[in-house]
């Protein structure tokens, strides 16, 4: 009875945590973030400010960033939307002539078929579902977005609070030892989120420059795009690539064969140059061990795995460095 009861009860904490997947990931990303900007609340701390201050002005700042980039951003943004629906026509007599680039494309492999076919369908009912069923998921992008904000900021300022409610989980005996390599995958997990958004900022700013100098269209939407895609390790850069080399086929062939070669230098010019130079030994995994976390984040957890993969590669690594090997070596 003692073994079956304990059977039913692991069950059904499997299938709590299942039915509550998606906000346990919003916690776990409000938490990620939290731990990012921790480096700078306690830079702030030890300037003399309390933490409820320093985490103000993290906020304000952060807010006052955003809010400048989007009003800087959005009328650009706005205009080269304008100019894709101005220019549609355009690509359908391309896509519908035989003397074009995307016309021979058509006509040999029928792409305007296998897009029909991935659309919505013909019927009204199923466009209005389609709309419908889009409105749903930005209105829940939207609520996700708004909740893990929220849950930032409160991690954020109860942080401290927080580390000491876990330390007091372990042994009085262990727990110095606990909080050394607690605040060392700490420090790594801020490192980590710091460098990947310089190198997502230089990602978008070196894309916007390829652009706009070989005059591909809507380069400021897919610079933005390719600096939040690189924002996922390892596998974010390429798809960035894949999908504005695919754009750049509206301007030429060779054009957009350029900027493949482009974001293939580039991702080497990021692997072995800008993440060694900008992370240095900030989480301190090595190039298989980081390719196989990212690939088995990614399929357990999509985006969120990946991007989540490399700081938990680090914790594990620490932990055996710092645990497992003494104890085995001492055994």
């Amino acid at each position: 009875m003692t073994a079956a009861a304990g059977v039913a009860t692991t069950y059904g904490v499997i299938l709590l945590l299942g039915a509550a997947r998606h906000v346990l990931v919003l916690i776990g990303l409000g938490l990620f973030i939290a731990i990012g900007l921790d480096p700078a609340a306690r830079w702030l701390v030890r300037r003399g400010l309390p933490r409820w201050a320093s985490v103000l002005i993290i906020v304000v700042a952060t807010l006052a960033l955003v809010g400048g980039f989007l009003a800087l951003a959005i009328p650009v943004i706005v205009s080269q939307v304008g100019q894709f629906v101005h220019e549609v026509p355009v690509y359908l007599r391309e896509a519908t002539g035989r003397n074009t680039f995307i016309g021979r494309l058509n006509t040999r492999f029928n792409l305007a078929h296998v897009i029909q076919q991935l659309g919505t369908g013909k019927s009204e009912s199923t466009l209005v579902g389609g709309l419908l069923g889009a409105g749903k998921v930005v209105v829940g992008a939207v609520a996700s977005t708004v909740i893990v904000l929220v849950l930032t900021v409160y991690f954020l300022a109860d942080l401290p609070r927080i580390k000491r409610t876990a330390y007091r989980c372990v042994p009085n005996s262990r727990r110095p030892r606990a909080i050394l390599i607690g605040e060392d995958i700490l420090n790594k997990v801020g490192r980590f989120v710091l460098g990947n958004l310089i190198t997502s900022v230089v990602a978008g700013v070196l894309t916007f420059v390829w652009l706009f100098l070989f005059n591909v269209p809507y380069a400021l939407l897919l610079s933005l795009f390719v600096a939040f895609m690189d924002l996922i390790p390892v596998v974010g850069s390429v798809i960035g690539g894949v999908v504005v080399s695919l754009v750049a086929l509206s301007v030429s062939l060779p054009i957009a064969l350029a900027t493949a070669a482009y974001f293939v230098a580039y991702r080497h010019f990021e692997d072995y140059v800008l993440v060694p130079r900008v992370m240095g030994k900030a989480v301190e995994v090595p190039g298989a061990v980081t390719l196989i976390a990212v690939t088995l984040g990614a399929a357990l957890m999509g985006i969120l795995g990946a991007l989540f993969a490399i700081p938990i590669a680090a914790a594990l690594r620490l932990i055996l460095r710092e645990v497992a090997f003494p104890r085995l070596d001492n055994s």
